[in-house]
């Protein structure tokens, strides 16, 4: 890169997933995930309407939002939208765990050459959760081994 150059894209920073009912959306994610989100805000009326988390080996973030705030074009019918595919270490384990909790395959497990096996399901809320394993990312993860994360809070 030259200098005063900018990277367009510099990484995820945060998903966000709509939610008629934010705190059954949390409910979900919290045991889907094992852990609470790291930040939550209420509407007036004091409903929950923003819960967020903090994943993986880089922090990505995964926003739930009340879906009376998202865009007006995001309420179409059915799932749709950008598929991003979170890494896990096993895609078919990491499927039927989601099935197992009420998810619907999207997409079902597909290899996509030597290294990469996709797949996604609809999860109860409508969202699309798209899990990848993906060799490409153990490649760049194990390239940073002194990387630290903040603490949360």
């Amino acid at each position: 890169m030259t200098e005063g150059s900018t990277v367009m894209l510099r990484g995820l920073a945060t998903v966000s997933f709509w939610a008629d009912d934010v705190e059954a959306a949390r409910s979900w994610y919290s045991e889907l995930l094992g852990i609470r989100p790291y930040f939550e805000r209420s509407g007036p009326d004091g409903k929950l309407t923003y819960a967020e988390f903090r994943l993986g080996d880089f922090q990505a973030e995964l926003g739930l939002i009340d879906r009376r705030y998202a865009p007006p074009a995001a309420a179409a019918e059915g799932p749709g939208g950008a598929v991003v595919h979170w890494h896990v270490d096993d895609v078919a384990a990491t499927v039927e765990r989601l099935l197992s909790m009420g998810a619907t395959e999207y997409q079902p497990v597909t290899p996509r050459g030597e290294g990469f096996v996709t797949a996604s399901v609809t999860d109860p809320f409508g969202n699309v959760l798209g899990i990848m394993y993906n060799a490409h990312y153990l490649d760049v993860l194990a390239r940073i081994p002194d990387f630290a994360l903040p603490e949360p809070g």
